[in-house]
């Protein structure tokens, strides 16, 4: 992707701009996956908290303002996804916590949920583009420190189950080595 060039860039008359500061997503500028995610994250809430059925909840949400403007498949294989193997991710990330599952909030657990089952079986979606998009998701919807704690754990899951794309990723010119193994940060006591 490359920056616009401001109007005036080649005139030799006008001065050296400061860059801008990079300006928050505006929801118009969101894809069609993330919003997907969005709306995924709030449905596996309602199945964390409420316990409620998973077509009770994919009902309720596709009745959501906006949930038009989502990847609506992509919303599928994320909802009733992560609930089918909810058990099969929480042994896969309980070794990565500092603390039981059930002392997560549901919002962590939720992202959670979603970046492992992305890793898993969303292969179409680059391993950082998976953790970014899990950040985020914790960013807007969590506590204050809940998206340190998502990419600690998700870091470490990336190497274990996206392992060549992670090293393949690694060797390119002007990347960084991929996450070595950490303990993740602990949740913020609110």
């Amino acid at each position: 992707m490359t920056a616009p060039v401001h109007p005036e860039a080649g005139s030799a008359a006008a001065p050296a701009a400061a860059p801008e500061a990079p300006k928050p997503r505006k929801a118009a500028d969101k894809s069609a996956r993330t919003r997907a995610r969005e709306f995924a994250v709030q449905a596996l809430y309602q199945h964390l908290v409420g316990r409620n059925a998973a077509a009770e909840i994919d009902a309720f949400t596709r009745e959501l303002s906006g949930f038009h403007k989502a990847d609506s498949v992509h919303y599928d294989a994320l909802l009733h996804g992560c609930i089918a193997s909810a058990p099969a991710l929480d042994v896969a990330l309980e070794p990565l916590l500092d603390r039981p599952l059930v002392e997560l909030s549901p919002i962590e657990h939720a992202v959670l949920w979603i970046g492992a089952y992305e890793l898993q079986h969303c292969l179409d979606v680059p391993w950082r583009v998976v953790l970014n998009e899990c950040i985020e998701l914790a960013k807007s919807f969590g506590g204050t420190d809940g998206h340190k704690y998502v990419n600690g754990v998700l870091n470490q899951l990336a190497p274990q189950w996206r392992s060549a794309e992670v090293q393949r990723d690694a060797a390119r010119p002007n990347r960084s080595p991929p996450p070595a193994p950490v303990r993740p940060l602990p949740a913020p006591s609110a």
